[in-house]
């Protein structure tokens, strides 16, 4: 965002400060200044490659390898030129160079003092295995814990995102690649004591690329899909002006109901795309029908229940969807079998498909359409409950109630509130019928 808040900043400042701190007593210790220019010019070099290519992440090997050979105030200054110098896509770019500049500092001083304090630089030095592996692993944890510690507070001033959410999973996600980077900068380090030299140390770096490499192609492809998403649901948002928002706000609900049933993270997220693509179907609808106000016919009812088919035919050949397809497909089935379009029973529908009936139910109660207003969450809630066993499984919508118990609900009107509602000969007692 361009806009950061003026607390944001006070905070990126302070941080700044303080690697600056860490970077006083380099005038006081004995430092291998060949070896920081080399370091340092190699991590640059690799971060404008990464630039260039649109790789993803910060080549971290290179940096741990100088926190655990150099004294630390040396090991945080290799960072520097490399994070300010980076390219930057977001404005504004100077605060931002001058964050990632700044915890990677803060971060490398603090590995390179854990493992010069843990007697990892003699380990080193001696090739001693596997006792090296003890203070560069407490030097890892060190840096990784520093980068999360700053990341959260960050989020939580610049993007407003609750403290106990800021953090919440940031470093166990971030421990496991960091932590292959440390093994890889060990290796360098210790070839680089070898009386083979930096030669050597720089022969990591080559399955360390290929690896990234790898890792850039899976998140090029994350974000294609991303990116397919996104079009189908924006396609959809234009054709129907009163449900915009609907579909994301059904694949948040859809995740919540998901977190709360204990699935892993995967199905999580193919549950979150089966809410977001779940009306993606209407596109086949007529507009007319979509936005018309009155009462609709027979025939025009049975033309808009034909949308999970459509659905599920435009998105069938999309594999990375999974289990998602199926919800397209059956989110409007019924426990008792009067739903459509095949009338399934019970435990005939899919998982995924329960899920999103709920979760697509509660954001049409709640949300104003243009043939009523919005219903008040619980009044939603109690109208879910009243159906949960002949329309809706009784498992999702209590993981519903449970989830929104804890993390609350804030719909987005989708309409005009200013626009009176008109009938539209909506079926009573059958939440689950909308456009």
């Amino acid at each position: 965002m361009e806009a950061i808040p003026a607390r944001a900043r006070v905070y990126v400042a302070c941080v700044a400060v303080g690697a600056l701190t860490c970077l006083v007593p380099l005038s006081t210790v004995h430092t291998p200044w060949w070896a920081v220019v080399l370091l340092a010019a190699l991590y640059a070099g690799c971060e404008q490659v990464a630039a260039r290519w649109r790789f993803v992440g910060t080549f971290y090997p290179v940096l741990l390898a100088g926190a655990f050979l150099l004294p630390p105030p040396a090991a945080a200054l290799v960072a520097l030129p490399g994070a300010l110098l980076s390219p930057v896509e977001q404005r504004p770019r100077l605060l931002r160079r001058v964050w990632r500049a700044a915890q990677l500092v803060a971060g490398v001083w603090v590995a390179a003092r854990v493992h010069w304090a843990m007697g990892g630089r003699d380990a080193v030095v001696a090739s001693d295995f596997p006792y090296a592996l003890v203070p560069a692993g407490a030097a890892v944890l060190a840096f990784c814990l520093v980068l999360t510690v700053l990341d959260g507070g960050i989020l939580a001033l610049a993007e407003r995102v609750p403290l106990r959410r800021a953090w919440r999973g940031l470093f166990l996600r971030s421990l496991a690649p960091i932590a292959v980077h440390g093994l890889a900068g060990l290796m360098m380090a210790v070839l680089w004591r070898s009386p083979y030299g930096p030669v050597a140390a720089l022969l990591v770096l080559l399955p360390m690329c290929v690896s990234w490499w790898v890792f850039a192609q899976y998140h090029r492809e994350r974000a294609a899909h991303q990116a397919t998403i996104r079009a189908l649901v924006q396609a959809v948002d234009i054709k129907d002006e009163y449900t915009r928002g609907h579909s994301e706000r059904v694949g948040q609900a859809s995740m919540m109901i998901a977190r709360e049933l204990g699935m892993d993270d995967a199905r999580v997220e193919v549950l979150r795309f089966a809410g977001i693509l779940h009306d993606v179907g209407k596109l086949g609808v007529p507009t007319r029908l979509l936005r018309k106000d009155g009462p609709l016919t027979p025939e025009e009812r049975r033309v808009i229940e034909l949308h999970p088919e459509y659905g599920h035919e435009m998105v069938r050949g999309i594999s990375f969807l999974g289990e998602a397809r199926a919800a397209v497909l059956h989110h409007h089935e019924r426990l008792d079998g009067s739903g459509y379009p095949y009338g399934l029973v019970g435990g005939q529908i899919p998982e995924s498909a329960r899920v999103v009936a709920v979760a697509d139910a509660f954001d049409a109660m709640t949300s104003t359409r243009s043939y009523r207003r919005a219903r008040p969450v619980g009044a939603a809630l109690e109208e879910l409950e009243r159906c949960a066993g002949s329309q809706f499984d009784p498992s999702m919508v209590r993981a519903l109630v449970r989830a929104l118990g804890r993390h609350g609900w804030h719909p987005a009107v989708t309409a005009d509130e200013a626009r009176p509602p008109r009938p539209r000969g909506a079926v009573a007692g059958r939440p689950g019928v909308h456009r």
